[in-house]
């Protein structure tokens, strides 16, 4: 199998956002994420190996720091043209910018077994190669899709299902009841979920910290782990 300069030069673009939403395009890298697009619904256009292209094209098409033994270009999935409730637990994430943040994320949505996961139009692209890197596979499991997270939350409302957020100033997760189907919203790095969203709001969530802790806040990652971890507990 050998592979041409313009292929070379497409697959590289694909680093870029702009790229990946003009070509519908992104690139998979290392055995196991490159079996878990296989075993997906996604439609993989390519895969190569480095022993069938040689060492050097692999270098030079790699997004990694070191280039691995396999790497797919996957088709993006298309886009839903108007989200709606799914019932389950489902998640929203209003801003996430951190691109591990949402690759773990998308992990732990699949860990916990939630339904959908729903993001504001300024997170983080989904395809950048640092979220299906930290995703693990998760990515090609859980169900996404972009949505006006306002009228979305009213949405989850009108169909009977409660909407939940974190904040600094909520309640004690701990102590409240909580349901089994609904929203959970998530909000930015540094700012938390913003007021348009937070007006869509049912309850108002806190994880508590403990023995006097200093910390500010958690990270949005570990807060939707263990907030995802109560609701299952329950």
């Amino acid at each position: 199998m050998s592979i041409t300069q313009a292929e070379i030069k497409q697959i590289r673009s694909l680093r870029e956002k702009k790229f990946r939403d003009e070509l519908g395009l992104f690139v998979v890298e290392g055995e196991k994420l490159v079996q878990e697009a296989l075993d997906s619904d996604f439609e993989v256009v390519r895969v190569l190996r480095r022993e069938q292209i040689g060492e050097a094209a692999m270098a030079r098409i790699t997004q990694l720091s070191t280039p691995s033994p396999v790497l797919a270009v996957v088709a993006r999935p298309q886009a839903l043209a108007a989200p709606a409730p799914v019932r389950g637990l489902c998640l929203a994430l209003d801003g996430v910018r951190d691109p591990g943040n949402l690759g773990t994320i998308l992990r732990i949505a699949d860990w916990f077994g939630v339904q959908a996961v729903f993001l504001s139009d300024d997170c983080v692209d989904l395809y950048n190669p640092k979220v299906i890197q930290a995703s693990m596979g998760s990515l090609f499991r859980v169900r996404t899709s972009t949505a006006d997270l306002p009228a979305l939350c009213r949405r989850f409302r009108e169909e009977g299902l409660p909407v939940y957020g974190t904040f600094l100033d909520g309640k004690d997760i701990y102590r409240r009841e909580l349901s089994r189907e609904g929203l959970v919203v998530m909000g930015n790095e540094a700012a938390g979920i913003r007021p348009a969203v937070a007006a869509e709001v049912d309850a108002h969530l806190l994880i508590p910290s403990f023995g006097g802790s200093g910390a500010e806040s958690l990270n949005v990652a570990v807060a939707t782990a263990v907030t995802l971890s109560e609701f299952r507990r329950r």
